[in-house]
Formats: C-alpha cells, sequence, structure tokens
C-alpha cells in the first residue's frame, strides 16, 4: 500500500533502466533498433510529412529518435530521450507512434520551492500513442516539470503496451509495461513543513526524485482524455507501479477524462497532494481501483471503477483510502481527507469476504456522498470496511451512498460494529439495498469486467446531497452514482473496454 518510496528502487542494478546512469541505452525486448528501416537520428526541425495509409512515417520529429517500425512495418517508432530537459512536443503524425524505452524522466527535480534542477515540459497532441515493451519502462514528471497531455473526447491520447500496438493483447491482458507518475510540491503526510521543509516520499529510477512541498497549488501540467492501458508491474514483492501514480501534485494540475484499463496493480494511487480529478474510469486493475495514501487532501468527482470478477489479489477493493503509516502521528495523519462524489464502484465475484468494495484505513478521514457501492450477485464481499479504530474514530462521512451486496459490512473486520455505526448516522444511506445498475444498452461482450454501471431506477431513487456545498469543486448533480441513465454518455467516445465493439 506504501509502496512509492520503494517504486524502481531495485535501479540501474536490477532492472537495468536505459535512463539511471546517463550512458548506453539499453534496449527493452524488441526496442532499440527495431529492423525494419534502421535507426538514425532525429527528425529535422520539422515534423515528418504524412505517408499514404498502411505506410510508415519516412522519419522522426525533433527530439525523438528513429528506432525502425513495428506493426508489421506499417508505423515508424520515435523514440522519446530519457531526459528531458527544456521542451519536447510530440505531434500526431500519420504513421508514426512513440516508443518509451526504460525511464523518461521530464526535468530534473527541482526541490521543494523550484530553485533547482532544471524544468521539463512535455506536449502531446491529441491522437498520439506511446507505447512501452517492458516492466521497467514508465514516464515520470519530476517535482517542477509539467506534462500537457490534451486529447479530445473523438481523439484521446494513448499510452499502451507494445503488445497492444501489434495486436497480440487480449481482454485479460495486464502488467506489460509500467505506468506515469506525476510528482509535485504540494503537502503530503510525510513531510514536515515547518522549516526546514523536507520530503521524506520519493520514487527512484536511477537518481532519487522527490515529491512534496509545501505549495498546494503546484500545476504539474494537464492531463485529459487520456487512456493508460496494460500497464502496472511489481518490481519486487510490496513494490509495484500502478497505471497513473500521483504524488504530491497540486491543485493547479488538471487531471480529468482518464482511463486506465487492466493495470496489474492499482488504477491509479495518489500519494499525498491537493489535486482533484473528474470524469475517471478504472476497469480491470488486477489490485485496488483508486488508492490513497500520505495525506491526499483532494476530490474526484463521477467516476466508474469495474473490477475484475474472478480473478486479482484476495484484498483488492474499489476504493483502498489510507492516510499514512501508523508511524506518522494520527493529528499528521488527519490531513487526509480525500472527497469523493458520483463514484461507481463494482467489486468482485468473491468467494469469501476477505476484503470489501471500499476500504478505509489509518484515520482516513473521508467523505463520499451521491456514490453506489455494489457486488456482482453471490459474491461474499462485503461493501464497506472502516478497518481500524483510528478510522472509526474520525468518522468518516458518507451521504447517500447506495450499497447493495449480499453483505454490506465486511464481517471479519474488528471495526465492525464502528463500521457499521458510521455509515448509519449518516443521511440519505442505504445499507441493504438491490442493485437496479444496467449495462450499456449496445451490450458488451466483455467478459472480464463487470460492467453493469448505470443508474436504474432503485439508484436514481436516491436523495441527492448537495455537491458544491461540500466541496467546492464538485458540480451540481441531482443524482448519485457515475452515470445516471443511458442517455448519460460522458464515458463513451475516449474510452475502450465498456461495450461490445470498443475493445481496447
Amino acid at each position: 500500500m506504501l509502496r512509492l518510496t520503494k517504486v524502481l528502487m531495485a535501479g540501474c542494478a536490477v532492472l537495468a533502466l536505459a535512463a539511471c546512469g546517463g550512458g548506453a541505452e539499453v534496449a527493452s525486448p524488441g526496442e532499440g533498433d527495431f529492423g525494419n528501416g534502421g535507426g538514425g537520428g532525429g527528425g529535422g526541425n520539422n515534423p515528418p510529412t504524412n505517408p499514404a495509409p498502411g505506410t510508415p512515417a519516412a522519419s522522426c520529429p525533433t527530439g525523438t529518435t528513429n528506432v525502425g517500425t513495428v506493426a508489421n512495418g506499417t508505423l515508424r517508432a520515435c523514440q522519446l530521450p530519457n531526459q528531458i530537459v527544456g521542451a519536447l512536443a510530440l505531434p500526431n503524425t500519420a504513421g508514426l507512434v512513440y516508443a518509451i524505452n526504460g525511464v523518461v524522466q521530464v526535468g530534473v527535480d527541482r526541490g521543494v520551492d523550484g530553485t533547482g534542477g532544471q524544468q521539463g515540459t512535455l506536449t502531446i497532441d491529441p491522437g498520439v500513442r506511446i507505447f512501452a515493451s517492458q516492466g521497467s519502462d514508465a514516464l515520470i514528471v519530476n517535482r517542477g516539470s509539467q506534462i500537457f497531455a490534451e486529447g479530445t473526447s473523438t481523439n484521446p491520447i494513448i499510452f499502451t503496451s507494445r503488445q497492444n500496438i501489434e495486436g497480440q493483447t487480449t481482454e485479460t491482458s495486464q502488467g506489460q509495461w509500467g505506468g506515469i507518475i506525476l510528482a509535485g510540491r504540494a503537502p503530503q503526510a510525510n513531510c514536515q513543513l515547518t522549516a526546514p521543509v523536507t520530503c521524506t516520499g520519493f520514487v527512484e529510477g536511477g537518481t532519487q526524485v522527490s515529491y512534496g512541498g509545501n505549495t498546494p497549488a503546484d500545476s504539474s501540467g494537464r492531463l485529459r482524455y487520456v487512456q493508460i492501458k496494460y500497464s502496472g508491474f511489481e518490481v519486487s514483492p510490496g513494490n509495484e507501479l500502478q497505471g497513473l501514480t500521483t504524488a504530491g501534485v497540486g491543485t493547479g494540475t488538471v487531471i480529468e477524462y482518464i482511463q486506465v484499463y487492466n493495470s496489474s496493480d492499482d488504477g491509479i494511487e495518489i500519494f499525498g497532494g491537493t489535486h482533484n480529478m473528474r470524469y475517471v474510469v478504472i476497469n480491470g486493475a488486477d489490485d485496488d481501483g483508486l488508492d490513497t495514501d500520505t495525506g491526499w487532501r483532494g476530490g474526484a468527482q463521477f467516476g466508474i471503477v469495474t473490477q475484475r470478477p474472478t480473478t486479482g489479489t484476495s484484498r483488492s477493493a474499489g476504493f483502498e483510502f489510507s492516510a499514512a503509516p501508523t508511524s506518522v502521528p494520527l493529528a499528521q495523519r488527519l490531513n487526509s481527507q480525500p472527497k469523493i462524489s458520483n463514484f461507481t464502484l463494482v467489486g468482485r465475484q468473491a468467494a469469501v469476504n476477505a476484503h470489501t468494495v471500499a476500504h478505509f484505513d489509518t484515520g482516513s478521514d473521508a467523505t463520499v456522498i451521491n456514490s453506489v457501492f455494489t457486488n456482482p450477485t453471490g459474491s461474499l464481499s462485503g461493501c464497506l470496511d472502516l478497518a481500524d479504530a483510528d478510522t472509526v474514530s474520525v468518522a468518516p462521512s458518507f451521504q447517500s451512498v447506495f450499497m447493495s451486496c449480499a453483505i454490506p459490512y465486511r464481517t471479519q473486520s474488528s471495526q465492525l460494529a464502528g463500521t457499521t455505526s458510521v455509515f448509519t448516522s449518516g443521511t440519505n444511506n442505504t445499507a441493504n439495498g438491490t442493485s437496479t445498475l444496467q449495462a450499456p444498452t449496445s451490450g458488451t461482450t466483455i467478459s472480464n469486467q463487470n460492467l453493469a454501471f448505470i443508474n436504474g431506477v432503485n439508484e436514481n431513487a436516491v436523495a441527492v446531497t448537495g455537491a458544491p456545498a461540500v466541496y467546492s469543486y464538485f458540480q451540481s448533480v441531482t443524482y448519485i452514482g457515475a452515470v445516471q441513465s443511458q442517455s448519460d454518455t460522458w464515458w463513451r467516445g475516449w474510452t475502450c473496454g465498456l461495450t461490445a465493439g470498443l475493445t481496447c
């Protein structure tokens, strides 16, 4: 759970990351020189001209390296540098796909106050596809640098695996590359914010990449209309990369219309920070859908989390919200105040009540409103668990939450009575509802997902809590859950794997 301090800690010695020492590149399997069109340098000062359909672009944009072709010679592969300092733009060009080989770092850590290191800026055009080939391949945006990856509702930006580019993935594929990490200078629970400010959270990829600080409005850029597919990788036991990891990211950052598909670990994990999110889709994660740690104080609205029905870890959850390690004083852990509105969580087909759809621990002072927690018919996993006395004592707030599980609370929990009391003390809550969630009317043949996430009559009958009054970032709504009806289509066009014909 508290893994970020270990991410990529194995570094050069274990993973042979190309970016670690700044020396000769170490090609991932199939990267380096692909052999179909040969290497060569960058593409010059002008973007490549568009080729005829089905043929690769002739060259690569400035700042990237031509490493041959992929997809049976139909796409030019243009490899990103392992260190981006200054500005790098990735235009969308026909016949061209971009490659990550090893760890690509945007900027050099600029420290708590932004006066050190070097800034990098990565700008990605709508429709761009970027692939990676192995678990040690990852994109890290360092503290003080930015990414501007802004797709559109019909032309999202796609981060994926080489196997996907080559047409070799299935609906069960996962864990084929590392993922994306954004590091910022917003507060987190492991940070000492009195002078001198110190931050103990870091990721490692050859050189230490710290996160956290005392700049709540810090900006790491913008991610909009982005798919992250087949990511997540176990560096070592208990030490994993997620689809998207944010660490100390501030409110100046825009994160919306984000899909994480088939991560082999968590979909999104948040370590501290203050950033907000809206329009989030996490489907097929092997572990938790949305996992929070070390004092996140932001909010998220409109989210679909559908878990793998019968695979994945036994302790996975749609939400796993933690404040900080118990070694951190409770008063400091209370900085963890995540706020959630209009999420629909669909859990696993669990044979035992080993975990829950929504799990809260270590004193996470969460507020959850206008949301739906459910499990497939016959699942024995509970809907809700406040897992320890610290969490029961801070009493997370639940308002207008509709739960539909055969077992509403995790019965093995030592805090069963406290969980029940906290939930029933909220207003407009339903502990033992009957789900009428629907799948999209276009139907689905995706057997690896629980895709009934659209409200039915029982969900729409729940009285709504005024969202902006709870958190100013929230938009006003007249319904609970992520998707009000079949005509509510905010998730269509930029996502995949949610209906038949929209495969990933």
